[in-house]
């Protein structure tokens, strides 16, 4: 499966913004999707995840409240709906992908198969 982030920019703080991921290649019905940053000089971090029946979502700390993950099987889209965005919000954002049954996703980056490239967001007055 293929995947491609896009929505990023640059935003003030406090406003909204909402990632796209879409997948080529596969349906994405049995694939866990998750949302992976990276900031400047940072790791790469997990921010939200959503299993593949939509049962088990997965927020970082430092997002939840203010984002919101969500899929759609039928256009091989995820999206991340970031709102309240603050400047530590700053960071390319990846989406990923691994196949998997279960009601539960993964919070690690070694979990994910497949990558998109990834898409920047900068929170910045």
């Amino acid at each position: 499966v293929q995947l491609q982030a896009y929505g990023g920019g640059l935003v003030q703080p406090g406003v909204s913004l909402r990632l796209s991921c879409a997948a080529s290649g596969y349906t994405l019905n049995y694939y866990v999707i998750g949302w992976f940053r990276q900031a400047p000089g940072k790791e790469r971090e997990g921010v939200s995840c959503i299993s593949s029946s939509d049962d088990s979502i997965y927020y970082a700390d430092s997002v939840k409240g203010r984002f919101a993950i969500s899929r759609d099987n039928a256009k091989k889209k995820v999206y991340l709906q970031m709102n309240s965005l603050k400047p530590e919000d700053t960071a390319v954002y990846y989406c990923a992908a691994y196949y998997s049954g279960r009601d539960y996703c993964e919070r690690e980056v070694i979990s994910y198969d497949y990558w998109g490239q990834g898409t920047l967001v900068t929170v910045s007055s």
